[in-house]
This record gives structure tokens, sequence and C-alpha cells, in this order.
């Protein structure tokens, strides 16, 4: 059986997947050279930090951040800000409806994106975020 760690970040891969079911979904991977026209979500493993242990059962409590990068394209009819704006919008929806990911932690919450352009000369205008989840959940040992 998978680890906490890897449950919940396939978790938060699974409900981006739902919730931008026309993105191109990766997981640990760089920027692509060309932005798909559905867009693009990377999910990183992220960092789960050092965590809080309480004793008497042993529980190590994490802060999981899980880096998510965004990005989209612009069309005719829209431009890559609102494309992007959109796909943002879907990610906060759907951590909203599922904030403990099925009972498997016990909060998850996203951060503010920090956008950048990503125009390359003679390239459609595209747009990326980055934001950060963060799940909290606990485990009786760190490695499992």
């Amino acid at each position: 059986m998978p680890s906490k760690r890897e449950r919940v970040i396939q978790a938060v891969v699974d409900l981006l997947r739902a919730a931008l079911p026309q993105a191109a979904h990766s997981r640990n991977e760089v920027k692509p050279q060309i932005i798909p026209a559905g867009g693009f979500v990377n999910v990183d493993d992220g960092d789960p930090g050092e965590p809080e242990v309480t004793l008497n059962p042993t529980i190590y409590i994490f802060n999981h951040e899980i880096p998510i990068d965004v990005a989209a394209n612009g069309t005719r009819s829209l431009s890559a800000e609102a494309r992007l704006d959109a796909m943002l919008q879907a990610i906060g929806t759907a951590v909203a409806a599922d904030r403990t990911l099925g009972g498997l932690c016990d909060y998850l919450l996203v951060s503010a994106a920090t956008t950048e352009p990503l125009t390359a000369d003679g390239a459609p205008v595209s747009r990326a975020a980055l934001i950060g989840i963060t799940a909290v959940y606990g485990t009786p040992d760190p490695l499992n």
C-alpha cells in the first residue's frame, strides 16, 4: 500500500484532473515548451516539512505544501489571463468542495496564485500561475 504522503499527493492529482479535465496533467515535470490547447497542470510532490508530533499514540502531523503549476494560452475569444483565471477558479471550487480529500487528510487549503507571462516570439500569448495546496494530515509513521 502506498504511504500516506503518496496517497495524499495522488488524491490532489485526481482532484485537479476532475476539476480541469480538458488540461494536460503531469506530476513532477517542467513546463512544456508549448502549452496544450486545454491548458497545463503540473503537481510537484512538494515538502511535507517538519511534523508536529503527538505522543501516546505517536502521530506525526504534517502541513504538506504541494506546489501546482497551471498555464493557459489565449484564444481569439478569450485572453490568456481570463482562461488562467477560469482554471484557478475551478481549482478553488474543487478544493472547497472536498477539503478532506474524502477523509484522507484533516484539511486542505489553497494559497493565492503568483502569475507570470509565458510568451515567446511568434507563440500565442500564455500565462502561468504557481499556487500551493497545503494538505494537513497525520500518520503514525512518517515514512508510511
